[in-house]
């Protein structure tokens, strides 16, 4: 990653670093869409190829954008443990709140109605055992928490407070963030679209966190924990959802 509060080189316009910033708020949508709704009637391996394209196309956009338009010194951060603490503790917090809303909610209609297009996904993705989909936990876990606190937390927030107060990079930051996570949620819960909005809304709470806890640290570290610890508590919802443990 960039060093720390890198200057954007004079021959970049903050109108072209703000469009640049525009298309990554607004891409992963996209690409959501694309895996998630559009593949979603093909086969597993087509669903498959359609995400791994898609997904290397919107990680890939920051890293071009920084080292070769603005030709920006890219380099893994030093360790920095700062807000560390606090970033566990919320990650539990929430972890924990996943799976007690889930418990909570189980037996309800309303979460018996969003079991069923929840399974078909699980199917669709060929995740059919144990070892699959644990797997796919663990890279989500461990590695697309960190893709995505590079990508909206490093590159969107970062990049966007250097245009407009630091409260208004948050709140952008994280609808952006929240909007793909929409799609996903309206799949699973068309059938109560205020409990689709209101999960969204606590992505969006959570987006703001981390933006805030990444400006008061400077830290990716305490925000990629945090983030691993919830990716992993969704998985191991998923985990009961999906029926692989009987």
């Amino acid at each position: 990653m960039a060093d720390k509060q890198p200057k954007t080189p004079s021959e970049i316009s903050a109108q072209g670093e703000l469009m640049a910033i525009g298309i990554a708020c607004v891409l992963p949508t996209f690409v959501t869409l694309a895996y998630f709704v559009a593949a979603a009637e093909m086969e597993s391996g087509v669903q498959q190829a359609v995400f791994a394209v898609a997904k290397v196309v919107q990680f890939s956009l920051p890293a071009a954008w920084v080292g070769l338009v603005c030709r920006e010194r890219l380099g893994w951060p030093a360790w920095n443990p700062r807000g560390l603490a606090l970033g566990i503790a919320f990650g539990l917090v929430i972890a924990a709140a996943t799976f007690g809303l889930y418990f909570w909610l189980s037996p309800t209609e309303l979460m018996q109605q969003a079991l069923v297009p929840i399974r078909e996904k699980i199917t669709g993705m060929n995740l059919n055992s144990p070892v699959k989909f644990i797997g796919l936990g663990v890279f989500y876990s461990l590695f697309h928490s960190l893709l995505e606190e590079y990508y909206w937390r490093w590159f969107v927030f970062g990049r966007l407070r250097r245009f407009v107060p630091v409260g208004v990079a948050i709140a952008i930051s994280s609808i952006a963030f929240a909007a793909h996570h929409v799609v996903v949620l309206w799949v699973y819960f068309s059938h109560a679209p205020a409990v689709a909005l209101l999960l969204a809304a606590g992505v969006a709470v959570g987006g703001a966190f981390w933006a805030w806890l990444y400006h008061r640290t400077q830290s990716i570290y305490s925000i990629w924990a945090s983030h691993l610890l919830v990716d992993a508590a969704i998985f191991g919802v998923g985990y009961f959802i999906s029926e692989l443990l009987a």
